[in-house]
This record gives structure tokens, C-alpha cells and sequence, in this order.
């Protein structure tokens, strides 16, 4: 870092308190359940993060009035205007939807909040990084070594601990339960870690593994031990039953064994490599279809289950209306009418259990417009740096956390989306702009 920069001292102190939160984020359900069950106030002990960034978004505010060069990329940044049009939209709309009362006080306030902090971060993380190397240098010791812990506290609930010894910790029906089964069948548990569930776990997951595997790339020799951390979470991905992190993954990790292949011959064969692995994957599922083992681990449903409404069907109704909310309602019905924080409406909650369909239902047709392009050219632009490890295996988690949006809300699990977008800050930051020939060795 250039210390003669009259900010030196406060973009050093803001980029430690990024990176506190990197550390601290895969932890943040646990402890905040354990220390409410000690002192209370659980929802106050969540919004810690929220209180940092807000501190962050006021010291940076004031570092881009300070600073004219530093404001003038931020403005004429194509990725940071389309940040600015969709914000400006879903201050608009939330607005309008409260002054009419389609939404309550707490469903706007905390609807606005899951659609903008992630991004809100990712803007004053690029405004750190843009002017310091302190984070593009320190990045990988925060995310590997708590992602560790994670994965072995995955491990140990599935092989060692009793399945419920979550509930030591003050995790109760009140919180976060503690633990997840499918279709409600104790012998087919789902582990959650230091996370907030099992699917958010798994989201989290084919994050690390993308990073770890564009990382795993980037080594000129690729010793056994090098993959002992990656083949641990794969496991634990595994152990989440959570579908769409599967595919997630499988998609994720097909961007980075592509862009390994160096040849049209290896990436023919590839191909047809592929092809044969799906067709050999159809043909086991076609024999196990009615193995039970299987029928609940691949479709979390049996043909014996006592359970009425399986999770298949529900996916499928609550995606159906949420489409059909979107294309009847094009404006959409405000921040807050929609996904988790309509459960504090007075009217029934809105669970599309699609992150997309959401924001659909949100803010109407201009609004999915506006987030799906900022994730088009976000992922442009991770790609065009391609050759540093920590965007390529962003671009590659993108692709696949996409589609596990197109299956639930993960964009709103706070753990997920800060790491991603904070991460997607450091990458795309200005002052590490340069093409794929000339990539930083920090990354």
C-alpha cells in the first residue's frame, strides 16, 4: 500500500474490519444463536455485520468525496451504474408499496435489506481494494481457515455427534432449529455446520470448492496434500443433500477443469467424456429408482413415505405462482412483498423459492432486468480476469450459485452473499485491473 496516501491509515483500519468480517461470517448463525441463548436479543446479535457495513459505507462515502480520481472511476464503471439504477429502484418502489400498504413497516425495512447489502459491500470492498494491496494479498488465509473449521464441524455432526447436539447451543424452533432430516426421517440427516441450514451450507460450500479448485490450477506442482481440504468439503457437500449445491458444484467445477484444457483433441474428448458420465449416471438412477436410500438422498422422497406433500411438490407450487405473480403484476408490489421478509406482512408470505422470482415480484420486470444484469457483467468481468485464481473460481461459484438461486433464495443468506460479493470486490477492484497476461501473483 502506498503509505504517503493521505487515507493510508483509514483504508488499512476499514480493510481489517472486511476482513474480521470475511473470518467471522461462517460462524455468524452459530454465534449469534449460542450468545442469545446467554444474554438474548437474537435479533440484534444478526445485525452485526449490518452495523459494520454501515460504518464501512460512511468512511468510504467520505473517502470518494475526498477523493475526485477515485469517484470518477466509480461513476464511469458500467457494473457500478447498473448497482446504482437497481438501488435507486428498489428505494422507489419500496416507498410507493409502503405508502399504499402492500408492505409493513418491518417487511420493507428488512426486504430492502437482504436486496442491497451484498451489494453494498461489494462496492466499498472495491473501493478498499482499489486503493490498497491489503486485501488482494490477505484474502486466501480468511476464507481457507475458517472454511476448514466449517468442514470439519460438518463432518463430526454426521459421523460423530448425536444428530440434535445443536440444541446444547440455544438452538430451538425459535432460532434455527437444530437440525434438518428429509421428508422428516431422522435417519437421513442433513448437516448444517456453523451455517443456517443444510442448503445454505451447501451454497457456502460450492463457493470454497470453486476457490479451492481455481487455486488447486494456479500450483505448478499439485502435491496429494493440496487436495486432502478440497475432497473434505466435497464430502460435506455431499452430507448436505442439498440438490441444487450438487449440480451447483458440478457446473462450477466444469468451468475450471475447462479452462485447463489446452487442446481442441482434450476438450473433444471431454465432451464425450461428459456425455458418457451422464448416461452412465441415468442408467444407475434408472436401476436404483426404487432403493430407498436413493429415492431420499437424490429425490428427497419415497415411495412409502408417510409424508404428504413432499419438499418436489412444494418447490413446484410455490415457483408456479411466483411466475405467475411476475408476469400479472409486471411493476411488482414493492420490497418486502416477496421471500423471507414477507413472512412480516399482514397477508399470506410470498416464498417463490426462486432468488430471481423474487426480485420479479419485488420490483416488477425493471428490477429483474436491472439484478440480472449486474450478475451478467459482473461474471463478464470476472472472466476477463480469468487467469487470477481468485476470479476465475468467483466467475466459476457465479454459474453455480446462479442456478441454486433459480432453486431457492440464497442470495438472502447473509453468509453466501457477503463472502461472494465482498470477494467479487477485491477481484474486479481498479487498481488490480489488467489483462489475463498479467495477472498479480498476491491473487
Amino acid at each position: 500500500m502506498n503509505n504517503k496516501h493521505p487515507n493510508a491509515t483509514l483504508v488499512r483500519i476499514l480493510s481489517a474490519i472486511v476482513l474480521l468480517m470475511l473470518v467471522a461470517l461462517p460462524f455468524h448463525a452459530f454465534l449469534a444463536v449460542w450468545l442469545s441463548k446467554m444474554v438474548g436479543h437474537y435479533t440484534v446479535l444478526r445485525l452485526w455485520k449490518e452495523a459494520l457495513l454501515a460504518v464501512l459505507v460512511i468512511k468510504c462515502g467520505w473517502m470518494l468525496v475526498k477523493d475526485s480520481s477515485l469517484r470518477q472511476q466509480l461513476v464511469r464503471s458500467r457494473l457500478m451504474q447498473l448497482i446504482g439504477a437497481y438501488t435507486l429502484v428498489q428505494l422507489i418502489w419500496a416507498g410507493v408499496a409502503f405508502s399504499v400498504d402492500d408492505v409493513s413497516a418491518k417487511a420493507m425495512a428488512y426486504g430492502l435489506l437482504v436486496n442491497l447489502r451484498f451489494l453494498a459491500f461489494f462496492v466499498v470492498v472495491w473501493v478498499l481494494a482499489s486503493r490498497s494491496t491489503y486485501l488482494r494479498q490477505n484474502w486466501k488465509r480468511v476464507i481457507i481457515l475458517p472454511a476448514t473449521i466449517v468442514i470439519i464441524i460438518g463432518l463430526l455432526q454426521y459421523f460423530v455427534l448425536p444428530y440434535d447436539f445443536l440444541k446444547h447451543f440455544g438452538y430451538s424452533a425459535s432460532t434455527i432449529f437444530p437440525y434438518e432430516t428429509i421428508n422428516h426421517n431422522t435417519h437421513y440427516i442433513r448437516i448444517m455446520s456453523t451455517l443456517r441450514g443444510a442448503n445454505p451450507l451447501g451454497a457456502y460450500l460450492v463457493l470454497i470448492l470453486s476457490l479451492l479448485l481455481a487455486l488447486w490450477k494456479q500450483q505448478k506442482r499439485r502435491e496429494w496434500q493440496l487436495a486432502i481440504l478440497p475432497a473434505a468439503g466435497f464430502l460435506a457437500l455431499i452430507l448436505t443433500f442439498s440438490r441444487s449445491a450438487w449440480i451447483g458444484l458440478v457446473l462450477s467445477a466444469t468451468i475450471i477443469l475447462w479452462t485447463m484444457l489446452k487442446s481442441e483433441r482434450a476438450r473433444r474428448l471431454s465432451l464425450v467424456g461428459g456425455v458418457a458420465l451422464i448416461l452412465l449416471a441415468a442408467g444407475v438412477g434408472l436401476g436404483l429408482r426404487h432403493n430407498a436410500t436413493f429415492e431420499n438422498a437424490f429425490f428427497h422422497t419415497q415411495e412409502h413415505s408417510a409424508v404428504a406433500t413432499t419438499s418436489n411438490a412444494g418447490h413446484a407450487s410455490a415457483l408456479k405462482t411466483g411466475v405467475r405473480d411476475v408476469l400479472h403484476q409486471p411493476l411488482g408490489r414493492g420490497p418486502g412483498s416477496a421471500g423471507p421478509a414477507s413472512v412480516y406482512n399482514n397477508h399470506p408470505a410470498r416464498i417463490a423459492e426462486n432468488y430471481f422470482v423474487q426480485i420479479g415480484q419485488e420490483t416488477g420486470w425493471i428490477g429483474l432486468v436491472l439484478f440480472v444484469a449486474i450478475n451478467i457483467y459482473a461474471g463478464r468481468e470476472l472472466w476477463r480476469r480469468r487467469a487470477q485464481p481468485l476470479a476465475l473460481g468467483l466467475f466459476a461459484a457465479l454459474i453455480g450459485i446462479s442456478f441454486i438461486n433459480l432453486l431457492s433464495h440464497a442470495w438472502t443468506d447473509d453468509t453466501l452473499a457477503y463472502m461472494f460479493w465482498g470477494l467479487a470486490g477485491i477481484a474486479l477492484a481498479t487498481s488490480s485491473v489488467k489483462s489475463s497476461k498479467h495477472a498479480t501473483k498476491t491473487d
